[in-house]
């Protein structure tokens, strides 16, 4: 039995932080940062069972081509996402009255739909990215047992000796998508790449503004990586650990982000929304046909 100060519980039962009972959720989760764009997405939705709100984190449940979706924002940052993954498996596989794991464990598909920045002069601004493979620049999936287990150590190992890695620095960690999911994004206009999760927007990626950066040249290293045919194709913030934390607990999981920064060209695209919808749609499609 899960003791209370493990697993905490609101006084109508719901998890802690979500406000969310399992018959609140879909089988099919997506997450995205923005609370504003739960709503977008939720407006695509032939019809809303479900609405709650928590803090940054917002739900809503609803029909999509007859599909059952559920989209959550999570805020930014992976210690959101530890919080997310957790408590959306405890819905699915917990007995929350009874404190107990299920015997039967489910398996829930989860797509991260955010934006991002590309670190290949090639990736343009509005172009759709898939992660076909996550390395968090956390550390967090360090604090879970046999993590080794689910990473990729030979991307991780290369990846620490090309850019001579600092030991000041978080451990790093390199996990697959699901393969599963990676399989409906076949067509041209979904590149695949690998994506870092940085554990902030400015200093940990290689941005300046008042203060110095300890490695002002590790971006020009991230984007001169490769390893076995793949290359580090953009920055973002939460995809490794929903990676990381949804294949040690038996999810599917996938990042596709739009990419509204080119950090090699200097070029931007702070008007994206329009081009944001576009892939929503694709996205919702994808999941749903």
């Amino acid at each position: 039995m899960l003791k209370h100060s493990e697993l905490i519980l609101n006084k109508d039962g719901s998890v802690f932080h979500l406000h969310l009972m399992p018959e609140n959720i879909s089988d099919k989760i997506i997450l995205v940062g923005d609370q504003g764009r739960v709503a977008e997405i939720a407006s695509l939705f032939s019809n809303v069972e479900f609405e709650v709100q928590n803090r940054e984190f917002k739900t809503i449940t609803g029909y999509y081509n007859n599909n059952r979706l559920t989209v959550i924002s999570t805020g930014i940052g992976t210690d959101n996402i530890d919080i997310v993954i957790n408590e959306l498996d405890a819905l699915a596989n917990i007995d929350l009255e009874k404190r107990k794991i299920k015997k039967e464990i489910k398996s829930l598909d989860i797509v991260r739909i955010g934006t991002s920045g590309s670190l290949q002069s090639d990736i343009l601004v509005n172009t759709f990215v898939v992660s076909k493979k996550s390395v968090g620049f956390d550390g967090m999936l360090n604090f879970y047992a046999i993590s080794e287990k689910y990473c990729d150590l030979p991307f991780e190992k290369a990846f620490r000796h090309f850019t001579k890695w600092s030991s000041s620095l978080p451990s790093l960690y390199v996990v697959d998508a699901s393969e599963v999911l990676l399989s409906k994004f076949h067509e041209k206009e979904f590149i695949k790449g690998v994506t870092i999760s940085a554990p902030g927007f400015y200093g940990p990626q290689g941005r300046k503004l008042r203060l110095e950066l300890a490695f002002p040249e590790l971006n020009k290293k991230i984007e001169e990586f490769s390893f076995d045919n793949m290359r580090i194709t953009n920055f973002e913030m939460e995809s490794s650990a929903i990676y990381g934390l949804s294949k040690m607990l038996g999810h599917n999981a996938l990042t596709i982000c739009l990419i509204i920064a080119n950090r090699v060209s200097l070029t931007a695209n702070e008007n994206y929304h329009d081009e944001m919808k576009k892939m929503i749609i694709r996205v919702l499609d994808k999941l749903t046909n």
